[in-house]
Order: C-alpha cells, then structure tokens, then sequence
C-alpha cells in the first residue's frame, strides 16, 4: 500500500467514524502519515537529507 492509498483510506474512515475518540484516533493517525508524505516529497525534491547527521 502506498502512502497516499493509506491517507485516502484514513479519510474515508474518519468520513465514517460515527464516535469522537474515534475520530481523534484516526485524525492523529492521518496528520502523522500526511507528514510522512510531506517528509517523502521532501527527500525526492533534495530539500532534506535522507541521511543522519553526524
């Protein structure tokens, strides 16, 4: 599965998610695989490095 079928996923999910800890859940789970993303755009367009620094 790739990241953005696991967003979409997630926002299809909190589309239906009928309680609030529920949804809280799926909201904490959806801004961290959108920052993974936006952290893999990064590393692809060399404005970060995927190495650690020394």
């Amino acid at each position: 599965m790739t990241i953005d079928q696991h967003i979409e996923e997630l926002r299809a999910e909190l589309r239906n998610a009928a309680y609030l800890t529920e949804r809280r859940e799926i909201v904490a789970e959806l801004e961290l695989a959108l920052a993974e993303r936006e952290l893999i755009w990064a590393e692809q367009e060399g404005r970060v490095s995927a190495e650690p620094p020394f």
